[in-house]
């Protein structure tokens, strides 16, 4: 108990008070459940248009699932993959395919690929609005990463205007 009350002191030494010039909470942008749908429905559609069928996954920007759709023939495996690569860019703030090269084994960040969830392969792509990241969105089953990226990116510019301030 005594390790407990000294370990709290410590934290208290070592973070201080909450400085006069920050506040004590702050206030954040995540995407409606409305919103949300909208992208991953823009998206599938642009898949199914493409002849694709795939899973996608909207996350906020905490990582948290908020949306999921699967085309009737998307493989069992899409709709997992699909969280993993929104999860991966929301989590990282970078979109996986941009996280290939840099994750890459040899490379000083290779290590973030043995992050539990963190998946480095294309359909992965943040959610920006007004230079604040709100979610992210991850597309799996189109063959290959940068066709899952065209998908993703169709489902983003269908909500830009509502998101954009």
């Amino acid at each position: 108990m005594k390790w407990l009350i000294m370990s709290c002191l410590s934290m208290v030494l070592v973070l201080g008070p909450v400085r006069a010039d920050e506040h004590a909470l702050f206030s954040i942008q995540v995407l409606t459940p409305e919103t949300a749908l909208q992208a991953a429905s823009a998206a599938l559609e642009k898949c199914r248009a493409e002849g694709y069928q795939v899973a996608v996954a909207v996350v906020d920007r905490m990582g948290t699932l908020q949306v999921m759709l699967r085309d009737r023939y998307a493989g069992a495996h899409t709709p997992e993959t699909a969280r993993r690569k929104a999860w991966t860019a929301t989590s990282f703030r970078t979109n996986t395919t941009d996280m290939l090269e840099i994750t890459a084994p040899g490379q000083p960040q290779a290590g973030v690929r043995q992050v539990t969830d963190a998946l480095m392969i294309g359909g992965g792509m943040v959610i920006d609005a007004g230079g604040s990241l709100v979610g992210a969105i991850g597309v799996s089953g189109a063959p290959g990463g940068e066709l899952d990226d065209l998908c993703a990116a169709a489902g983003i510019a269908a909500i830009e205007d509502d998101i954009a301030f």
